[in-house]
């Protein structure tokens, strides 16, 4: 917040402000800048995360390039992220169309449609584990289907997709949200001056309300992917990172190493994640400037 006095064409900031924004400030660079910093350097070490340690230089940056475990979770965490995305922004994007348009008790299905968003994701890891493991299989063993027959979990080729479903169904309320915040804010006079121009709803939902809620999409992919690309509890929950090392995530296999001595080596492997994490995000930045978001 600034005052009104001016100085030079620029507002002045009162110091009382920068009192306030102090105590935020301190526990940020406590929580997060602190231990980040402390991380990058012991990354440079050979260091299991206690006793003695030394220095090793590039050692550990030189060896994740050479790691196939490392490279696998990398190809996963983005195919997964990509995957996600879509399915996420599809499915809730339709579900905020339905769900703002005149249908009846449109506010009791959006409640009962956020739910998931407020249940913790190990639990429904479990409660999903559980029906891919049980209850699906002896479905499609009921109805003749042999791939259905089996548990997804522990199918290499097929668990990421049950990883994909769990995940969209919690991720899909809060795209939901921001979709329904976007739709809600389109005037209702540009629809009705388009029902007296003879478009469809096909054609009014193409080149009305997908163009209009264009910036709320790039607002859910950048959140979606951001958040995907940490996915950790529901793999957890569901597969363990398994059938093998199919469906390790880099936030698995950064965790497990720390817990298996490999801590200065999975600093790097932390370290290397942030700087494309923070290289993704540049580049949406530069994607988007300029585009009016809301």
């Amino acid at each position: 917040m600034v005052t009104g006095a001016t100085r030079g064409g620029k507002r002045r900031v009162e110091p009382i402000y920068y009192l306030f924004l102090l105590p935020s400030l301190v526990l940020f660079s406590l929580a997060i800048t602190v231990p980040g910093v402390i991380g990058i350097f012991f990354s440079f070490t050979d260091s299991i995360g206690i006793g003695e340690w030394s220095f090793n230089g590039l050692t550990n940056y030189i060896a994740l390039f050479s790691d196939p475990a490392v490279l696998q979770s990398y190809l996963f965490t983005f195919g997964f992220s990509i995957a996600t995305v879509i399915v996420v922004n599809v499915v809730a994007f339709l579900l905020a169309v339905g769900l703002t348009s005149r249908i009846r008790m449109k506010t009791g299905l959006r409640t009962i449609f956020v739910i998931p968003m407020v249940i913790s994701g190990i639990i429904i890891a479990y409660v999903f584990s559980f029906l891919f493991s049980n209850s699906l299989p002896a479905a499609g063993a009921a109805m003749g289907i042999p791939w259905l027959s089996e548990s997804l979990l522990a199918n290499p080729d097929l668990a990421w997709v049950a990883i994909v479903i769990v995940t969209a169904w919690q991720a899909v309320p809060g795209t939901l949200l921001i979709y329904i915040a976007g739709l809600l804010s389109i005037p209702g006079e540009v629809y009705e001056a388009a029902d007296i121009d003879g478009a469809g709803k096909a054609q009014q939902l193409l080149r009305i309300t997908v163009p209009l809620v264009a910036g709320y999409v790039v607002i859910n992919v950048i959140l979606g992917f951001k958040n995907f690309l940490n996915a950790y509890d529901i793999i957890v929950g569901l597969t363990g990172g398994g059938p093998g090392t199919a469906t390790r995530s880099v936030a698995m296999t950064i965790v497990q190493g720390f817990y298996g001595g490999d801590y200065a080596y999975q600093m790097a492997n932390a370290t290397i994640f942030f700087i494309v994490a923070v290289l993704i995000s540049l580049l949406q930045l530069s994607l988007t400037r300029g585009r009016n978001a809301f």
